[in-house]
């Protein structure tokens, strides 16, 4: 539940630094209220700024929320304003940060001003479609038609850095466009260019752009210690994988920063804990697979309940817990309006036939450039062109055992990097886990062709999904019930996998899962 839109801006010229001298470095960020996690300075760097003679201004832009496509009515967003209030107060006193340079203030304070209101028509004269677009393309929804709202966010952005009368403007690097939009009008309206800092975007829990619409992607401040250890189980970690890997950008952004080191938390027999001193190094194990995913999940879920419970704790309190119910409403105890039939209200069905799987043939296998733990593969999947895979098989098949062997391939996974190299589908194996984890490929029957389809028996005429969308979590809620039977035939749910020539297999694996 942590707010988005932070900012930052400095003075620009010799004269409005004379008149500033002695009151230190006045910083704005910004919350649209809208509930949405991403670009905001983490606890850490709150801490940092506040403690550096800066003068920290909290902007709850309810004007701006309610622009972006109307999504809370009015209500609603002074409901949010004063949620977040009490919950950033929360965050910051529960790691020590003193509160009395931070400054809270509502866009509507001054946003509805006769002054602002003229600049704004002063700033509409100058600025051109085309740059109004551009600024907000990382911000407000792009469509072919945009509302006039959506190109009015970039201006009354600028604007509030004049209005706030600060120094400094500090975001996410999504906000730049928007920075750059500020720098070059607001001199245009005689106002002074502010310096602008930017902080990287923190991927999600699932791999992709962290997002207020889903659920799994992020930890809200009030996630029960039930809720935390769910989205950490479910998280993307693959390993050896440190790209878009949201557990360990987590570490590193929020966690690392707080104490200058990390311990990961782990069984006497599979070496203990170790405390990391360094992000830098604890990267490296995990690349290297020297850290287990599982151990990672559970030492971020032990270090993570520590800082939220405080928070939590005061969030018990009868005002505070109406306040929350009220600013983020149970949608499933809400009247429904009335609209009509709704369309697609049927759920989706997650049935085997919505995954492309293929006979694939590997034509050329080598080492990953940047990991020692990864196979780079190009396979004849049946297409124009060999298909490029990246596998963390280094450990369980050798090379040579790989060359021209038949394979089989998810192919409608959406494209992912991995160590930087985009990896467009992934080798299905069987496992056993144990003191040694075994891994082994799953064969298709003798005879098969690439490109061949793989289908679970029943399930032979429906249509694959053209690419499995990460948030509707397809292949992950079918992949549960993938296994390995007594006579070492892939299954999904004790029904065969299988091609035209016969059931998928694996040599040896009884029992085993298949990822």
């Amino acid at each position: 539940m942590q707010p988005d839109g932070t900012r930052v801006t400095v003075p620009g010229t010799r004269r409005r630094r004379r008149q500033r001298k002695g009151r230190g470095c006045r910083l704005s960020e910004g919350s649209r209220g809208d509930g949405a996690m991403g670009d905001v300075p983490s606890p850490e760097e709150k801490l940092h700024l506040i403690t550096r003679n800066l003068q920290v201004t909290i902007l709850f832009a309810d004007l701006h929320a309610y622009l972006d496509n109307m999504k809370a009515p009015w209500e609603l967003l002074e409901l949010r304003t004063s949620f977040y209030e009490n919950m950033i107060k929360a965050m910051l006193e529960s790691i020590g940060v003193p509160l009395e340079k931070l400054k809270f203030i509502r866009g509507t304070d001054y946003q509805l001003s006769k002054e602002y209101t003229l600049d704004v028509y002063r700033l509409s004269s100058m600025v051109t479609q085309h740059d109004a677009k551009k600024a907000g393309a990382e911000v407000v929804k792009q469509v072919e038609h945009p509302l006039l709202s959506g190109l009015l966010y970039p201006g009354l952005q600028a604007l509030d850095e004049e209005y706030l009368k600060v120094d400094a403007q500090f975001g996410g690097v999504d906000q730049r466009k928007i920075f750059t939009f500020a720098e070059k009008y607001l001199p245009a309206l005689g106002y002074s260019k502010r310096i602008h800092l930017m902080n990287p975007m923190v991927p999600g829990l699932t791999g992709s752009k962290m997002s207020s619409s889903e659920e799994e992607s992020k930890i809200d401040l009030l996630d029960r210690k039930e809720d935390v250890k769910k989205k950490l189980k479910k998280a993307f970690c693959e390993p050896g994988n440190v790209e878009n890997n949201g557990v360990l950008s987590f570490i590193k952004h929020v966690l690392f920063p707080l104490k200058s080191e990390f311990v990961i938390l782990r069984d006497e027999k599979w070496g203990g804990s170790k405390t990391y001193t360094a992000y830098l190094d604890l990267e490296k194990d995990f690349a290297n697979e020297v850290v287990h995913p599982g151990d990672l999940k559970n030492s971020v879920e032990v270090a993570l309940n520590k800082l939220l419970d405080p928070i939590r704790e005061k969030f018990n309190a009868p005002a505070l817990k109406k306040l929350a119910s009220s600013a983020y409403p149970d949608p499933s105890k809400q009247m429904p309006t009335a609209k009509g039939p709704a369309k697609n209200s049927e759920p989706e069905e997650v049935i085997p036939s919505r995954l492309d799987i293929r006979v694939g043939k590997i034509i050329s296998i080598e080492k990953h450039p940047d990991a020692d733990s990864l196979y780079v593969e190009k396979i004849d999947v049946g297409e124009a062109e060999p298909r490029t895979v990246v596998s963390g098989l280094v450990q369980f098949v050798p090379k040579e055992e790989l060359q021209d062997r038949l394979v089989v391939v998810l192919c409608n996974l959406k494209p992912q990097k991995m160590r930087g190299v985009e990896s467009q589908g992934m080798l299905l194996c069987a496992s056993v886990e144990g003191a040694s984890r075994q891994v082994e490929l799953l064969d298709p029957p003798a005879g098969s062709a690439p490109g061949e389809r793989v289908f679970v028996k029943g399930y032979e005429k429906g249509q694959p999904d053209e690419e499995l969308k990460p948030k509707k979590k397809v292949f992950e809620k079918l992949q549960v019930d993938f296994k390995i039977s007594e006579e070492l035939i892939a299954q999904w749910k004790q029904t065969n996998f299988m091609t035209k020539l016969g059931c998928i297999s694996c040599k040896s694996l009884k029992g085993g899962s298949i990822s």
